[in-house]
């Protein structure tokens, strides 16, 4: 998918006043999703909650990630489709680098018209 010009010179200037009309003709044309997550495995004392956060934030996604009392860790994504599904492989597949995945199963996977979260945050 190409962006409009007008965002494309947005994007590419990082401090432009544009760049949130960007962000917004992007979210126009682009499928935004939520998924629900649980991940299973050694994924809590391992900072799996700090990098999931900034996963999420670096590929310009929202939501949350919390520890349960089961030894799990559970969590929202939202975006765009495309990010979201990365976000999805990185948390069956990747992790902090001292966890270990035994997998990840997502629920409520759905389209929606607009981001419910404004960031990426953890949950205590």
């Amino acid at each position: 998918m190409s962006l409009h010009p007008l965002a494309a010179v947005a994007l590419a200037a990082p401090h432009s006043p544009l760049r949130l009309l960007a962000r917004r003709l992007a979210a126009m044309v682009e499928p935004l999703k939520s998924v629900d997550y649980e991940v299973f495995g050694r994924v809590q004392g391992v900072c799996f909650r700090m990098y999931t956060e900034g996963e999420a934030k670096k590929k310009g996604l929202v939501g949350w990630v919390k520890n349960t009392s089961k030894g799990t860790v559970i969590g929202q994504v939202q975006g765009h489709e495309e990010k979201v599904n990365s976000m999805k492989s990185w948390l069956s597949k990747v992790g902090s680098p001292s966890s270990h995945i035994d997998r990840a199963e997502f629920s409520n996977e759905k389209t929606i018209s607009k981001l419910e979260y404004s960031d990426f945050s953890i949950k205590y």
